[in-house]
């Protein structure tokens, strides 16, 4: 359900939360280490900049960092800047603007149920929660996304 730009962004803010609060790194080496098309991946790191989740400096001592803390940055919040949420969700099977339960299409139950999951994992997952670095600890990390 993730656009593979929605995919890139976490991916590249995981490995950035692996590191401590403030520490900059190059797009190159974030390219690499999130194995992320560099061309692409200056499109998306300058998306997360103007949504005001990167700081960016140029520079022998220039890269990205986080601004906001990875306990603070919501899935939702990274996904919505590169993919669209409907809400309410478009009819599946195109019958209705909208599906309601007084109105349903056929796939109404099903596709509300894995969007409902879908939008649940957005809502309540934290950047901090996938990087799998405790709090206090620091150090770049792998990422299996």
């Amino acid at each position: 359900m993730l656009s593979i730009t929605a995919q890139y962004a976490i991916r590249a803010l995981v490995i950035l939360a692996g590191y401590p609060n403030g520490h900059s790194v190059l797009g190159r080496d974030l390219a690499r280490d999130g194995r992320i098309p560099r061309n692409y991946l200056a499109k998306i790191l300058l998306a997360l900049k103007n949504a005001g989740i990167l700081g960016t400096a140029r520079g022998s001592r220039g890269g990205y960092w986080l601004v906001k803390r990875p306990e603070a940055l919501m899935l939702v919040d990274v996904v919505r800047i590169f993919d669209q949420i409907a809400d309410p969700p478009p009819c599946l099977m195109g019958k209705h603007d909208h599906c309601t339960k007084t109105e349903p299409c056929t796939a109404h139950g099903h596709w509300h149920e894995m969007r409902d999951s879908y939008l649940h994992f957005l809502q309540t997952t934290t950047l901090a929660d996938l990087s799998a670095v405790p709090a206090g600890e620091a150090g770049p990390i792998k990422t299996a996304l």
